[in-house]
């Protein structure tokens, strides 16, 4: 690597011809308790300065370096020479420290659509893919396996050596936040896809050339009472009136079976099936009991992020220092998202834990850095990271999987009925006109199209203070309200049309059945995605991962730990219509692109228009700059730039104020 030094071999941990074991039990031996203590804590870092102040309330990456804190968590997705250099300076930073010991980065998913920072973020510079409902309904776990096998090579190109996925819970109630980081309800599909997706990212065995692949959550989230999430209190309760508890559980037998070397517990706590009622990180019968003696795992338990500060559900009652104890006789090795070294040797010195069972926690996480190779080589080239990492070959299969994935659920003759002819006149709504170039006309109104086109997203409830995990979390309700059915219905009612909609949850579809309009889903697709299948480029070959309940009385009646539990769905699990005698149509050529016309009334379609759309504008942009002065010197503007613009104006409405919001939406569509 082009950072590379050869460190001097001064103690035998340092020699790369001894076992893992020899090098683990020498450089333990030589650990202070604050070395073992820093090494079971994995926080937030923030990129860039190492004297910054960290993102959401956590200390600067200086603070974690004098805590001997070395797993650091990082969100933000700037370019990939960026990210290099930044995570050779820390390597460089720890290996001048008196042990050397390496950092292992980690990060949640970068591949997809999903831009949640609590959850997931969204592709940028890496090669985007669908959703993993899009994998779920493919269910091909050649294609898995090499698609993780991108996200290992994109990953170790940028020194990030630890994957905060699969996740491989199962989407059983259809009002869960967290289905589109799933592989849909099938327990069966999801173990094998995700066994695919832990090979793919570790290969054969964990080694220099793999990425640790962490499986979550334990013992499988999905079962949430009144369909919420465990990140906020109110959703704290999982609950099996089905039955289901060792379905949940199938995944995780899977992975580990296929060797996945780490494990995440969720945040929520089992309630009414004999387990005691604590989360799952407190929960010494699902940790050690389980987890470890019958499922026989002894790889690294890393906790969800913040369950000694934030989420800890079910000892509420404790204090700070009791729910670390109980976490660790629980089996706890690691604690994400905290940073409190100085606690866990306050307790060791005051004789509430002993160092030896800090002792049994620190040899699997040093273990691991050795064999990934970490102490030998941590450096990466960051000169060829930008060459290595959303490559065209890796972007185009991206797109070939997220056309692919889509699933075609209604598809009446007449007009609409799909693939569509090319050359002919479309009005759109939802949907980049530029898709279109090479393929048909956009016109202004339904009234000059020969189809019309619109692209939704699956309804959700808008809540929490806008910047929060909450506020990101699309949860609540899942039906399109009355302005919206009457809006698809007036244009379905001038002009043949195709819907599609963006699943990541199951929607309520009940009232795009009857309005004569083709009806299509997707799991994650960019516009040119779509735009492939619409005219017949490529197939829709996906099956829905999940059942598609018909109203939400039916949902509020479903057991939530059940796979496809509503009464009389609109549309079953594994549905999907193929294209019939279908030959593919050839892309658009540049004569056809230029012959072909495009209108819009504004620049801006703020339905699909990111930040950095009109961030980049060069007439659009300053007009931004202009209402929100310093926008970009905004910390982790890298992350939000990739968000939907509405969703960053919601976060900026509370101090520009209504008036200023409206007025520069005006400016903005006159442009």
């Amino acid at each position: 690597m082009a950072n590379a030094t050869h460190q001097p071999i001064r103690f035998p941990y340092q020699d790369p011809a001894l076992s893992t074991d020899q090098r683990v039990e020498d450089l333990l031996s030589r650990m202070e308790l604050a070395d073992k203590a820093g090494l079971m804590f994995q926080p937030l870092a923030s990129m860039g300065d190492f004297d910054a102040p960290g993102a959401f309330g956590s200390p600067s990456t200086r603070t974690l370096f004098d805590k001997r804190i070395n797993h650091f968590n990082i969100l933000q997705a700037p370019t990939a020479r960026a990210l290099a250099q930044w995570v050779n300076a820390v390597q460089e930073h720890v290996r001048a420290q008196p042990l050397g010991i390496p950092v292992t980065v980690s990060t949640d998913p970068r591949h997809s659509f999903g831009n949640n920072p609590g959850t997931a973020i969204m592709a940028g510079p890496f090669s985007q893919w669908p959703e993993m409902l899009g994998f779920g309904a493919l269910d091909d776990p050649g294609l898995v396996e090499r698609f993780a096998d991108t996200v290992r090579r994109e990953y170790l190109a940028v020194g990030i050596r630890l994957a905060l996925h699969p996740q491989i819970d199962l989407a059983t109630d259809p009002r869960w936040a967290r289905a589109s980081a799933t592989f849909g309800q099938d327990a069966e599909i999801t173990g094998r896809l995700g066994a695919a997706y832990v090979k793919g990212l570790q290969g054969a065995t964990l080694g220099a050339s793999s990425v640790s692949a962490m499986a979550k959550h334990f013992p499988g989230g999905g079962p949430q009472k009144d369909g919420e999430d465990p990140h906020f209190a109110y959703g704290r309760e999982q609950v099996y009136p089905g039955g289901k508890f060792d379905l949940h559980l199938q995944p995780f037998r899977d992975v580990i079976a296929a060797g996945v070397s780490q494990m995440m517990p969720y945040y929520g706590m089992p309630i009414g099936i004999g387990y005691e009622e604590v989360g799952f990180s407190f929960n010494k019968e699902i940790v050690t009991t389980l987890l470890r003696e019958t499922l026989g795992f002894d790889g690294i338990v890393c906790t969800d992020w913040g369950i000694l500060s934030g989420t800890f559900w079910g000892v509420e009652h404790l204090t700070y220092e009791e729910r670390m104890l109980k976490a660790l006789d629980a089996g706890i090795d690691q604690f994400g998202g905290e940073f409190a070294p100085d606690v866990l040797m306050g307790l060791v010195r005051d004789g509430s834990i002993g160092e030896a069972r800090l002792d049994l926690s620190v040899r699997r996480l040093l273990r691991e850095k050795f064999t990934l190779g970490l102490f030998d080589d941590p450096f990466v080239d960051a000169d060829a990271a930008a060459s290595l990492i959303g490559t065209t070959e890796a972007r185009e299969e991206g797109l070939a999987a997220q056309s692919a994935a889509t699933t075609l659920l209604l598809n009446p003759d007449g007009a609409a009925h799909l693939p569509l002819a090319k050359k002919i006149k479309v009005y759109t709504e939802g949907m980049n006109v530029e898709a279109f170039a090479g393929r048909a006309d956009v016109v202004a109104t339904p009234a000059e199209a020969d189809v019309a086109v619109l692209r939704l997203v699956a309804p959700w409830e808008k809540r929490g203070a806008p910047g929060t995990v909450e506020f990101f979390m699309h949860a609540g309700h899942l039906d399109f309200n009355d302005a919206q059915v009457a809006h698809f219905r007036d244009i379905a009612a001038q002009v043949p049309t195709v819907i599609d909609v963006y699943l990541d949850r199951p929607a309520i579809l009940t009232p795009l059945k009857d309005l004569g309009a083709s009806l299509i889903v997707n799991y994650g697709a960019t516009d040119e995605a779509f735009a492939r299948v619409l005219f017949g480029e490529l197939e829709p070959k996906g099956r829905l991962p999940f059942q598609l309940p018909s109203s939400m009385a039916e949902v509020v009646k479903n057991r939530p730990d059940v796979p496809g539990d509503t009464a009389n769905p609109a549309f079953e699990f594994g549905e999907g219509l193929r294209y019939q005698n279908w030959t593919a149509s050839p892309p658009p050529t540049d004569h056809d692109r230029a012959a072909t016309t495009v209108q819009r009334t504004s620049r801006f379609d703020f339905t699909i228009a990111t930040l950095a759309d009109v961030m980049d504008d060069p007439q659009a942009g300053p007009i931004l700059a202009e209402t929100i002065p310093g926008l970009d010197q905004m910390p982790m503007l890298d992350m939000v730039r990739n968000m939907a613009f509405t969703n960053v104006l919601d976060m900026a409405a509370d101090n520009l104020g209504a008036d200023a919001i409206d007025d520069l939406k005006g400016r903005l569509a006159a442009v």
